[in-house]
């Protein structure tokens, strides 16, 4: 049984929790770079016998201050806890941020949260890490503070891909363009989403491809077109091709849709979660329904295809259970 534990608050904070090793931050996509100052925090808490957690914020910060929300999540809370715990963490903690909570001062961050509720023993964060009331915490701050209370802090640069750090907005970049491979290579794993099927127009069934329809959250910038993928429901998994986008039927709000193969049953309601491994073309108006048919046919035998000779891209990616 994993002992990994999931909390909101620091109310009733576990004592097995308490003089951790802790990495902050909004850790979206929990990428490579993410694993980098993951993997020095695990190695270095579990060296110390104390466990090894995670703090980290939702809504994204961006959101809160914007008239509406605007971002392309990579992961939200529930893909966020997921990763932490594949990744042989402890905990992590999604603590809920408003605007009530960005008033919080950094001395007040250090001493109340740090050393009162959670009583660190070792911080790690990345070099461009700020915190508090209009980013005050510096990260010449945060270690000046752990001078004064009595814990270590380490600073950490994201790992380089070519030209570039490692970064969330580079892999939101990634797959708005439809680049899925690209953006699993930055993020070490096939990325994922989950969502609440729900009725469509059936339009699919018409056409013999029913599909598992999911909505998609605003900021979704997903590149629209057609998709090999893997899905999971009710812990079994299953290959499939998905559309994102439909401009036959000029759809101002596409849901996502997910055609699973050798699949019939009823899932209205069920969770699926959904994770990409390639993108197979963008999308096309066609004449008619033959040839739309047509070339759901083709997308269908190449996503076979293309799942067929995909593997997991780390250890990582195995643990998330979508490839064996």
């Amino acid at each position: 049984m994993s002992r990994f534990q999931r909390l909101s608050s620091f109310a009733g904070l576990p004592e097995s929790l308490r003089g951790g090793y802790l990495a902050i931050g909004n850790f979206d996509g929990l990428h490579r770079g993410h694993q980098k100052v993951i993997a020095a925090l695990r190695e270095r808490a579990h060296a110390a016998g104390a466990p090894a957690l995670l703090l980290t914020f939702e809504p994204h910060p961006r959101d809160v201050f914007a008239p509406a929300p605007f971002m392309f999540r990579l992961t939200g809370g529930d893909a966020k806890a997921q990763l932490a715990e594949a990744l042989g963490l402890d905990g992590i903690i999604i603590l809920p941020f408003d605007k009530a909570f960005s008033q919080i001062e950094a001395e007040a961050f250090v001493s109340d949260i740090l050393v009162e509720a959670l009583g660190v023993k070792a911080v790690f964060v990345g070099s461009d890490f700020h915190f508090g009331r209009q980013r005050r915490g510096t990260p010449a701050f945060l270690r000046e503070g752990g001078e004064r209370h009595g814990f270590a802090v380490d600073m950490l640069d994201l790992e380089d891909e070519g030209d570039e750090p490692i970064s969330s907005s580079r892999i939101r970049a990634a797959l708005s363009e439809g680049a899925v491979v690209a953006a699993n290579r930055l993020l070490g794993y096939h990325w994922f989403f989950e969502g609440c099927v729900v009725k469509g127009d059936q339009r699919g069934r018409e056409l013999g491809y029913p599909t598992a329809n999911t909505r998609t959250p605003e900021g979704f910038q997903l590149a629209q077109g057609v998709y090999a993928v893997r899905a999971r429901v009710d812990g079994r998994l299953f290959d499939g091709v998905a559309a994102y986008g439909k401009p036959m039927f000029d759809n101002q709000r596409p849901p996502f849709e997910t055609h699973l193969f050798d699949f019939s049953e009823d899932i209205y309601g069920k969770t699926i979660a959904v994770s990409l491994v390639e993108h197979i073309r963008g999308q096309e108006v066609f004449k008619g329904l033959e040839e739309l048919i047509a070339a759901m046919d083709r997308d269908s035998r190449k996503a076979r295809a293309l799942i067929a000779a995909a593997g997991p891209i780390s250890d990582l990616d195995r643990k998330l259970g979508f490839f064996g």
